[in-house]
């Protein structure tokens, strides 16, 4: 039963590695959404739906059901797939639920991409400069040197591409709207990763919210924020490993 990780914005899949180590399995694949570690296919949309459509091809391909678990724009797609697809999944994780509750407001980031000239602005200073210039901005964001030196490489035109459109067509309430299907995701096992200092998915009210509406799980990682694969990779893996054991039973 293979384990697929999907990472987020500004991202790769090597956000994952120091949680992948610890779990200590051969049956680990990270799939890389669009603009964000992987090339944009000619046509493709970057919008919520166009992701949640690649990676239903993604995991149709594997032949069998499988723990998916995603982070950040990643956990927002795998809710979408439970959503509508619960027959490719074993179970699902993500700690993006609280994106899909009704009174979720974006973050003032997310606000500056939507916002034309501004958004420019605000992603090319974000992914412009050296290599070294991007990986000392991601280290200032609580990653760890050598993950955010990786990150950093697979930063660049096509990632501001990738991520400027796809918040300018999630303006709300294009979030909520998908999120009226959410208790569709309850046909599989579910868990919502809460990091309690992650301030980005919305208040720990809208994500239990959005789990219960679900019908998932919630793990309560205490004291981690945005990045919690890497700030505590032991503690992720832990948590995620109780939550598929259980789901076997």
């Amino acid at each position: 039963m293979p384990v697929v990780f999907v990472n987020g914005n500004p991202e790769t899949g090597e956000v994952w590695g120091p949680l992948c180590a610890e779990l200590g399995r051969s049956d680990v694949v990270r799939l890389s959404p669009p603009g964000f570690g992987a090339p944009i296919p000619d046509g493709f949309g970057c919008t919520l739906a166009d992701y949640r459509d690649w990676l239903v091809a993604e995991l149709d391909a594997f032949g069998e059901p499988v723990d998916l678990v995603g982070h950040d724009l990643g956990g927002a797609v795998v809710v979408a797939v439970a959503m509508t697809r619960p027959d490719l999944l074993r179970t699902w994780a993500s700690d993006a639920v609280g994106l899909f509750d009704p009174e979720y407001v974006w973050h003032d980031l997310a606000q500056q991409w939507q916002t034309p000239e501004v958004g420019e602005r605000s992603a090319a200073k974000l992914l412009g400069g050296t290599l070294d210039e991007r990986t000392e901005r991601m280290v200032a964001r609580g990653i760890d040197r050598p993950v955010a030196a990786r990150l950093a490489a697979g930063q660049g035109p096509e990632m501001i591409r990738a991520i400027l459109t796809f918040y300018r067509s999630a303006v709300q309430p294009v979030m909520a709207d998908f999120g009226r299907e959410l208790p569709a995701a309850a046909a599989r096992p579910g868990l919502a990763i809460v990091a309690t200092d992650d301030h980005v998915g919305g208040s720990q009210d809208m994500r239990g919210r959005s789990a219960d509406r679900a019908g998932a799980h919630v793990a309560t990682l205490g004291g981690l924020g945005h990045w919690w694969m890497v700030q505590d990779p032991v503690r992720g893996a832990a948590a995620l490993t109780s939550f598929w054991s259980e789901s076997a039973a």
